[in-house]
């Protein structure tokens, strides 16, 4: 069970690196839209470079909580629970979202309306989610049942709001840096993304290093780590660096070659991100601030056979996914005008 557990604690993370690293890009330019899109043409544009990706980009954390359940249902549990208001909140905002791109692009008498929905839609999922994991990393208060006892504006605590700015600036870079791509080369859109992606990523470094700081100053004195999870942190903290480092300076912003590897790299820094949260948190799956009742690979996994049968199930699904993931990027490669 151990073993087929850790394979399931890894995947599950791998689900939420890829949902961070495909839909983060589209949440960040619903939220950048109302600040960049000087006109209807700009509009159309952003609105036609995520319209085609962003519903299948939502698989991976429909995915990553399904596997959840299945693997680890009193993880799932807690963290539905404990999580219930701010989950909600995510959950609308991704229908206003959708409802918003849909609504907004087969016309209607209300564009302004559906711009503050897809606007709305797309901040809170990119701020909420940031401030979840903020939760997760220091710890929350659990009782023996493992039931979630604090409330909901505990959750909005100092150190878990600065996850989730953290989080947002990530998206935003993103955002801008899949603007930049998809926008046609000679744009004031383009140029304008392209000047704010070097900007967001610089200033995503300095929260990772507030951030960082406060983790070691605030949280990590309590939390025991085994050697070889903190080095395999420092591995990702290094290739978050690097992939917000080339993000900056891929190039300048009168430069379009460089915008593909832009984004390329502004996902490396996801997997930094979300692979320094999976290395340290190992093998907890809902820490809590008593170090007994967190909620634990080896006590919340299913049986042998149900996560046998979950592998199999994944050895095949998963292909699939990125098979459709693959055509559907390529259909639709190419900047929009």
């Amino acid at each position: 069970m151990l073993i087929l557990g850790n394979l399931w604690y890894i995947i599950i993370f791998v689900l939420i690196i890829s949902y961070f690293a495909l839909d983060g890009f589209d949440l960040g330019a619903g939220v950048l839209y109302p600040f960049v899109a000087k006109d209807e043409k700009d509009k159309g544009r952003i609105m036609k470079a995520i319209g085609p990706v962003w519903d299948g980009n939502e698989v991976w954390l429909l995915t990553a909580g399904g596997a959840l359940f299945a693997a680890f249902a009193p993880a799932y549990a807690t963290v539905f629970s404990g999580f219930y208001l701010a989950i909600m909140l995510v959950l609308f905002g991704l229908i206003f979202r959708a409802v918003a791109v849909e609504y907004r692009a087969h016309g209607g008498d209300m564009p302004k309306v559906w711009d503050v929905l897809f606007f709305v839609g797309s901040l809170l999922p990119a701020l909420l989610l940031g401030v979840a994991m903020g939760n997760i990393i220091q710890g929350l208060p659990l009782d023996a049942h493992g039931d979630y006892v604090g409330g909901f504006f505990a959750l909005l605590n100092p150190f878990a709001l600065l996850c989730g700015v953290l989080g947002l600036v990530h998206m935003l870079t993103q955002g801008a840096a899949w603007i930049a791509l998809k926008a046609p080369v000679d744009s004031e859109l383009r140029a304008k993304c392209a000047k704010l992606r070097r900007t967001l990523a610089l200033v995503d470094l300095v929260l990772f290093v507030v951030v960082t700081a406060a983790f070691f100053l605030l949280i990590a004195p309590t939390l025991p780590y085994a050697i070889a999870s903190t080095v395999l942190a420092g591995v990702f903290a290094v290739l978050y660096v690097i992939g917000m480092v080339v993000t900056a300076f891929v190039s300048k912003a009168d430069e379009p070659k460089g915008d593909l590897l832009a984004i390329v790299a502004a996902g490396v820094g996801c997997l930094g991100l979300s692979g320094i949260i999976g290395a340290t948190q190992f093998p907890n799956l809902v820490p809590a601030l008593d170090p007994a009742l967190s909620l634990t690979v080896a006590n919340c996994a299913s049986s042998d056979v149900a996560l046998f049968a979950m592998t199999i199930i994944a050895v095949i699904g998963v292909p699939l996914v990125l098979v459709y993931h693959v055509l559907t990027y390529r259909a639709f490669r190419g900047r929009v005008d």
